[in-house]
């Protein structure tokens, strides 16, 4: 599969992960849905400066999208410096311990979700 075909199907997966159609991304980057298209299937490269447009409507970096770098992807979703660090040394523990993390993560994300909803 060539670079260019990887860049079409990771816009694609990620088009379609936001649910939307190639119109509604055509749209937020400022090009038609057919030259979409042609990114997503026809191998075409958009310029760089449409390339960050995309981008930036599909939430991730130009970098993820030529090279499919998923730590550069994380980075440009999570803001916070020190939770990116978290989770880059949690990513290094031992798989036991990683699991023993998500379940008190998910343990006190679940309580703190059920504690907005009662207060409204």
């Amino acid at each position: 599969m060539s670079q260019k075909n990887k860049l079409g199907t990771r816009i694609l997966e990620l088009r379609k992960g936001k649910g939307w159609s190639q119109t509604e991304l055509a749209d937020a980057v400022g090009v038609s849905y057919a030259q979409i298209g042609r990114y997503e299937t026809k191998d075409a490269q958009p310029p760089a400066e449409v390339l960050k447009n995309i981008a930036d409507a599909l939430d991730t970096t130009v970098d993820f999208l030529l090279n499919g770098n998923n730590s550069d992807r994380a980075s440009a979703a999570l803001q916070d410096a020190e939770l990116i660090r978290y989770f880059k040394e949690i990513e290094n523990m031992p798989q036991e311990d990683k699991q023993a993390l998500v379940r008190v993560i998910a343990a006190f994300i679940r309580d703190t979700k059920t504690k907005q909803a009662y207060a409204k």
